[in-house]
């Protein structure tokens, strides 16, 4: 039951986070592609590196292994929905945008997943083809952080940093609230429902810029500002959140959330 609340709350939140970065986004008057690059930033925290080693940290292995649940219900809606979000300045249609996320093999590689675990089919942990996964999945990250590198020396400042100030606020300010209210609302309490308000609140992904570079591409090449717009807010908010995640983290751990 927890696991399914747990996964509850991380759609709920996505969505209502969404609609509200979109809202937010029209009535300030940005168009696509900056505005899905807006929608995308609010949306989705980091959860991985950044959201799972700092859960660990302020509740420890139950933190740690909530952190990883979040993640994998995430990674799900990061790659439909986030997928369509970026792909739709650029898609000839609502159509083309969708037939975009049916393409993508990472949700099939979910359901295969869950097969393999449900049906106990999965090799040991200590055999070559896990390890080569295992591998796999640890080069992830470094080459994710690897591209923010390379997208924010050359961006060469064309996105002003203030123009990130309505996504950046909408992650580390309003998301958190939002998430103390998914998870009251869904019956997420104790440190379960605290380290899903941490992982709501953490900084912008780095996910968001590839899809944005690898989905929001036209032949005009309007991606460039889009994914400006994403690592400048990935940047602000990470240096922010030093200052935001300490705050949260002392009010979680006093009870008082």
């Amino acid at each position: 039951p927890t696991v399914t609340r747990l996964f509850a709350g991380v759609a709920v939140f996505t969505v209502g986070m969404g609609g509200l970065a979109e809202a937010a986004g029209r009535a300030l008057g940005e168009d696509e592609p900056v505005l899905g690059a807006l929608v995308l930033t609010s949306t989705f925290p980091n959860t991985g590196n950044y959201g799972i080693p700092l859960s660990a940290f302020a509740f420890g292995a139950l933190g740690r292994s909530t952190a990883v649940l979040f993640i994998v219900a995430q990674s799900v809606l990061m790659y439909t929905l986030g997928v369509y979000v970026a792909a739709r300045g650029t898609a000839g249609s609502v159509l083309d945008a969708v037939t975009r996320v049916v393409r993508l093999p990472l949700v099939y590689a979910v359901a295969a997943a869950a097969a393999v675990r449900v049906g106990d089919l999965a090799p040991p942990t200590d055999t070559a083809v896990m390890e080569t996964i295992r591998l796999t999945g640890d080069a992830a990250i470094p080459v994710m952080l690897l591209l923010l590198g390379i997208q924010l020396s050359n961006s060469g400042g064309g996105t002003p940093v203030a123009r990130t100030a309505p996504a950046s606020a909408l992650k580390l300010l309003v998301a958190p609230a939002l998430a103390a209210a998914v998870a009251l609302a869904v019956g997420l309490t104790g440190t379960v429902g605290r380290v899903f308000v941490l992982e709501c609140a953490m900084p912008a992904a780095v996910t968001p810029l590839m899809l944005t570079i690898e989905f929001g591409t036209d032949d005009a090449g309007t991606d460039g500002l889009a994914a400006d717009y994403v690592s400048t807010t990935i940047l602000v908010t990470t240096l922010a959140s030093l200052v935001t995640l300490t705050a949260l983290i002392a009010l979680l751990q006093t009870g008082l959330v």
